[in-house]
């Protein structure tokens, strides 16, 4: 593997996409994968170049010409020069060949080409001219290969002259005119180290925060007593129970018992280990994907409690006590998360949680990947305690209507519901790897946020149908259980051949199966998909998700709209997190971002949104 030849934090010259001229900029990261250099502008802009476009600083330094007679003119008057010829000055008389006067025009040629282009100013954002790249803005992933191999040539002769400095006196003379023209752009001060504060403060900054730490607790205990009231409607408030019935210390300790026995699954060493993305630092982290291993160990260790006859109703009967004790928990670990990340390196922080507001860092993340040695407590939190909680809670929902309402067999509402989200569950545990790319692992710290809405929201606010099933049963036919499974069938193929569609796509673009994909390239170094389902609308993953979302509400029919609030609320989290995308991506892509805007006018919901 070849070794890198610039190093983090170092300032080198990088060539502008698009242009032969080079400035002054800093390398940030090295992927070793792709072998693309991430360098940042004195303006900001952040690109990825390869090795071949990056020079360093002492390569642009001016050489002081030995001989006063280096003017034509002069050299024709001056009778005391030297007489001596350098290797590369033909004889006199001699008669150039036919090859040398051709490579001399063009020579020529190609001088009056680089002194015709127009330079371009650094301060402007790369989005003045589709970040660099050229006027076809799409290509096919078979293309950039056949594109690369052609270019492959030219390179290697380049890099080997420059090795050898094999080149004439002449050209030595033309680069040193060009950059001596514009010398504010190759010899100015060394680029600062950039500040890393949160300057953009999301979810209404610190008000916005504190509310939402209060907010979110409050409406999982509301909805829990909705759900246990004879009539949930809006307007039928329910009365609030007595602060000493909300806390059972067997009940906390349940829920430690929970938490600790997920960490020691994720800590088996079964599945294979990944790298993620490279972080500002250009390292990588490593994980172990086993989730659904984990699932499958908690599944065998479920059925052994079953087979001797343990009673999975308690948990219907002290939810309430499991959503307090998680609930504190989750406080509790955002707490420590936030107390250590005081001491952790600025590289090491959120780009989005670190404004140095204490209920602003607390609530969104400090750090961006707390870990305890090996042990990942955000990529923990993010799919194990959470996610398999949910199954289990929907299995005792399902075990607690049989026998409150003496049934042999769960309702047919009661079944959809339980199989549509275990098909989900298993879904994102079998695809464990894909959280990797996620927004949540790559850009968000892990804060009470996360903390809370993994340990908490998810397995309490996601089963909230199948709790309002055990108290409200609700028949269905089979003819209307058909059409809702074919309803939540469409939202899972869209879901999953979109996900695997774009992750595909980031891991080999090369991959002949995708051949037949258009994408508009960027200045990064990525694509922006614009066929397949990423042509049809920007998040085609979320689509699918609320189609799902709305198959799993409609078993619990229509007489309340609270088994709904799961659908509402999902549709508000993604339209509020496609907003956050746009933004990230409008500023990491620029104007290619405009342009497949303009490609995929539809964000979500195609002809409405």
């Amino acid at each position: 593997m070849p070794s890198r030849k610039f190093a983090d934090g170092e300032v080198v010259m990088g060539r502008w996409p698009g242009s032969v001229l080079y400035y002054e900029v800093q390398v940030t990261s090295y992927d070793d994968v792709a072998h693309l250099y991430t360098v940042k502008y004195k303006d900001g802009t952040e690109l990825a170049l390869k090795e071949s476009d990056i020079r360093s600083q002492s390569s642009f330094k001016h050489r002081k010409s030995q001989s006063s007679s280096s003017s034509p003119s002069r050299r024709s008057s001056s009778r005391s020069r030297s007489r001596s010829r350098s290797p590369g000055r033909p004889a006199k008389g001699r008669r150039r060949s036919a090859s040398q006067s051709r490579e001399h025009k063009e020579d020529k040629k190609k001088t009056i080409q680089e002194t015709s282009i127009a330079l371009p100013k650094p301060s402007e954002n790369n989005t003045k001219r589709y970040n660099g790249e050229p006027e076809s803005t799409e290509k096919n992933a078979t293309s950039c290969i056949i594109l690369e191999q052609k270019l492959k040539p030219d390179l290697e002769i380049k890099r080997v002259l420059e090795q050898y400095s094999l080149r004439s006196r002449k050209d030595d003379k033309k680069k040193e005119e060009i950059y001596s023209e514009k010398k504010t752009f190759v010899a100015v001060k060394p680029i600062e180290k950039v500040s890393t504060k949160t300057k953009e403060m999301e979810f209404g900054g610190r008000i916005g925060t504190f509310m939402l730490v209060l907010f979110m607790p409050a409406t999982v205990f509301y909805l829990l007593l909705m759900c246990k009231q004879d009539d949930p409607s809006l307007l039928n408030f329910p009365p609030l129970p007595a602060l000493e019935s909300l806390w059972d210390w067997r009940v906390f300790g349940v829920i430690l018992l929970w938490f600790f026995l997920q960490a020691a699954f994720y800590l088996l060493p079964i599945g294979k280990v990944v790298e993620g993305l490279p972080l500002s630092s250009g390292r990588k982290l490593q994980y172990r994907i086993n989730g659904f291993y984990a699932f499958i160990l908690t599944a065998a260790a479920i059925g052994v409690l079953l087979y001797f006859e343990f009673e999975f109703h308690y948990l219907y009967d002290h939810l309430m006590q499991f959503a307090v004790s998680a609930a504190a928990f989750s406080l509790a670990l955002s707490l420590y998360l936030y107390v250590r990340s005081l001491k952790a390196p600025e590289e090491e922080l959120a780009p989005g949680g670190n404004s140095g507001y204490f209920i602003y860092d607390f609530f969104t993340g400090h750090e961006l990947n707390p870990r305890i040695g090996s042990f990942d407590l955000k990529y923990f939190c993010e799919l194990r305690p959470g996610l398999i909680g949910w199954v289990v809670i929907n299995l005792a929902m399902l075990l607690a209507e049989m026998k409150i309402h003496n049934l042999s067999v769960p309702s047919l509402s009661m079944i959809l519901v339980n199989s549509f989200q275990l098909l989900y569950v298993v879904d994102a545990l079998w695809n464990e790897e894909a959280v990797l790319t996620t927004m949540d692992i790559t850009h968000d710290g892990f804060g009470f946020m996360l903390a809370f809405g993994d340990l908490v929201w998810v397995p309490f606010v996601y089963s909230l149908q199948a709790f309002y099933l055990v108290g409200h049963p609700t028949i269905i036919s089979w003819p209307v259980a058909a059409a809702i499974t074919v309803l939540n069938c469409i939202g899972y193929y869209i879901f999953r051949s979109a996900n695997s569609q774009k992750n595909n796509f980031r891991r080999n673009p090369a991959d002949p199966k995708l051949a037949n994909l258009k994408f508009i390239p960027t200045a990064t170094g990525k694509g922006l998909l614009v066929t397949g389902w990423w042509g049809f609308v920007r998040h085609p993953n979320y689509l699918g998700d609320i189609i799902m979302a709305l198959a799993w509400s409609l078993p619990c029919g229509f007489n309340h709209i609270l088994p709904y609030f799961y659908v509402i609320y999902f549709i508000c989290l993604l339209v509020h997190r496609e907003a956050r995308d746009e933004h990230h991506c409008k500023q990491k892509y620029g104007l290619a971002w405009e342009r497949y805007c303009q490609r995929v006018p539809y964000r979500i919901f195609p002809y409405i949104y």
